[in-house]
């Protein structure tokens, strides 16, 4: 496994706020626990550098689940992160932790949730997928498994996660806002599914908008919003944006370069 941070200098944001505070905001996991782990201790290094006088704040837009091979690991670093010292964490909830919270009381809805990722959660938590996936009774043993192995504290965390979170001038959410509603109006689908109406939308919001749910080859800083889901299940990229008040700056790591003080 190999990282990279493709920080460089803060990229100019006046008249945006964080009303003082240090702000990291990580995009999609997708359970990639290693790439996690390279992107935190990056954060964690700026964080002491910077030495604020408030304890920064750690946001993750959602989608900590699926897809990957660690999802269950993710939410045991997760955990931890949530004892530290270090870092005020603010978790939101994004549509794959939305769609495992569902399978736990609807076992049929596996069919769907087979179709992005939910086989790759499954196995994390030693629960094998049907392998007939139209077989009712064979999702029904699967619900029961995992909730036999699912640590209380995992469903603790998934069933407290945050649908919106405001800080200054900044809103974040897992897809984005719908951009006709004020932030005190939106509704839990649009904040954990909307794509085209918020993407392609040229509205200030009131805030700029912290997102991730919709990938892109590059990290989108626009000036109503910043999209920081950078596909990592598909392109080994792990992004982060760090936010102080009049300045941006991306924090990355990457699957295909050497991570920092580790050998190849």
């Amino acid at each position: 496994m190999k990282d990279s941070n493709s920080g460089g200098d803060p990229v100019p944001a006046p008249a945006l706020s964080t009303e003082g505070r240090l702000i990291y905001a990580v995009g999609d996991v997708h359970g990639n626990l290693e790439l996690l782990e390279a992107l935190v201790l990056e954060i964690t290094r700026d964080a002491l550098a910077s030495a604020p006088e408030v304890r920064p704040m750690l946001i993750f837009v959602g989608d900590y689940l699926d897809r990957g091979p660690a999802s269950a690991g993710v939410i045991d670093l997760i955990l931890t992160l949530r004892k530290s010292s270090v870092f005020e964490l603010r978790l939101l909830k994004g549509n794959h932790e939305e769609a495992m919270l569902t399978f736990l009381v609807d076992p049929l809805f596996g069919r769907t949730w087979s179709q992005f990722g939910g086989g790759e959660t499954l196995r994390s938590y030693g629960v094998a997928p049907p392998e007939d996936e139209a077989d009712p009774d064979a999702w029904k043993a699967a619900q029961q498994s995992l909730l036999a192995v699912l640590p209380p504290e995992h469903l603790e965390l998934l069933n407290a996660l945050e649908l919106l979170i405001v800080v200054g001038d900044y809103a974040f959410a897992h897809a984005g806002i719908y951009p006709h509603a004020g932030l005190d109006a939106q509704v839990e689908r649009d904040l954990l599914w909307i794509r085209g109406e918020f993407l392609t939308s040229g509205l200030q919001h009131g805030k700029v908008v912290v997102h991730g749910h919709s990938p892109t080859a590059e990290p989108e800083i626009l000036p109503n919003r910043l999209g920081i889901d950078t596909g990592v299940y598909a392109s080994g990229a792990l992004t982060a944006v760090r936010l102080h008040d009049g300045s941006q700056r991306i924090i990355q790591v990457r699957a295909d370069q050497p991570f920092p003080g580790v050998a190849a």
